[in-house]
């Protein structure tokens, strides 16, 4: 069957926006052939001929995606503060269009659990079985994760509350940028301030990064931790390697118990 130009630019685009481009970075194609080599340097390519480019215009425009970052920050502040219940965040999230993600995302993600659990597993951002269900953790990490809760006596269904640092999905699952991770910050410390868990996991570097502004999961996990809350709540923390790493490298599972043993004494502990 035969499609339309304009069918086909439609579905160019589409593809575009799921991996993650938002821009033009030049008038015209490159010509790779066009690149010349040698054994010794490589030069530029030859210029596509003016009166043949067809000037692009960006797919979306920066002042039309999301307001400024500050402002969305301040923004989600105001609204986070707002909220007392668990049931009011979770719907104040849903309807929050501050973060640019949320506009190529099929769902929002906020949280899966029991809300007012002692221990809350903070992740990443959603992938694509996220994004398609709603709900964080459900992918083959996310089964990974339900079978480490469970060597440790906890579930999803009764004991634990599971969320992440950002609530939609990035395109192409690409790293959340600052900005969209300081967005949706106001409402990740509100989800914890509400819960007053004894214990916080920060499942993979992201999250580590994100909240406690520490890079390098290896160096940083199984060692306690403290996070303060802009409110001056103060909650211990313990980094873990996130279960996708330990499904490519099932070595680690080892250290990945260990800190599982440590998180369990300390959750019944007193």
């Amino acid at each position: 069957m035969e499609i339309s130009e304009q069918q086909a630019a439609e579905a160019l685009l589409r593809w575009y926006a799921e991996m993650g481009v938002d821009e033009a970075v030049g008038p015209a194609p490159a010509d790779l052939y066009a690149w010349q080599n040698s054994s010794t340097d490589i030069k530029k390519p030859v210029p596509a001929p003016k009166d043949t480019a067809t000037p692009i215009t960006p797919i979306f425009q920066a002042e039309e995606a999301a307001p400024a970052a500050e402002e969305a920050i301040a923004t989600a502040r105001k609204i986070a503060a707002s909220c007392g219940s668990f049931e009011a965040l979770r719907d104040a999230v849903a309807e929050f269009d501050g973060c640019p993600l949320k506009a190529g995302a099929k769902q929002t993600v906020f949280a899966d659990g029991v809300p007012g659990s002692d221990l809350i597993v903070i992740g990443e951002a959603p992938g694509r079985e996220e994004d398609r269900t709603g709900k964080p953790f459900v992918g083959r990490a996310g089964q990974l994760l339900d079978r480490m809760l469970a060597a440790i006596g906890r579930s999803r269904t009764q004991d634990t509350l599971i969320s992440n640092v950002i609530y939609w999905r990035p395109p192409g699952n690409r790293t959340p940028t600052q900005d969209e991770t300081a967005i949706c910050r106001p409402f990740v410390e509100k989800l914890i301030e509400l819960t007053e868990p004894k214990v916080i996991v920060l499942a993979g570097g992201a999250p580590l990064q994100a909240l406690l502004d520490i890079s390098g999961i290896m160096r940083a996990r199984g060692v306690w931790r403290e996070l303060e809350l802009e409110s001056g709540a103060r909650f211990p923390v313990m980094p873990i390697f996130h279960p996708a790493f330990l499904l490519r490298q099932p070595a680690n599972k080892r250290l990945a118990w260990a800190d599982l043993q440590t998180i369990e004494a300390r959750l019944t502990k007193g």
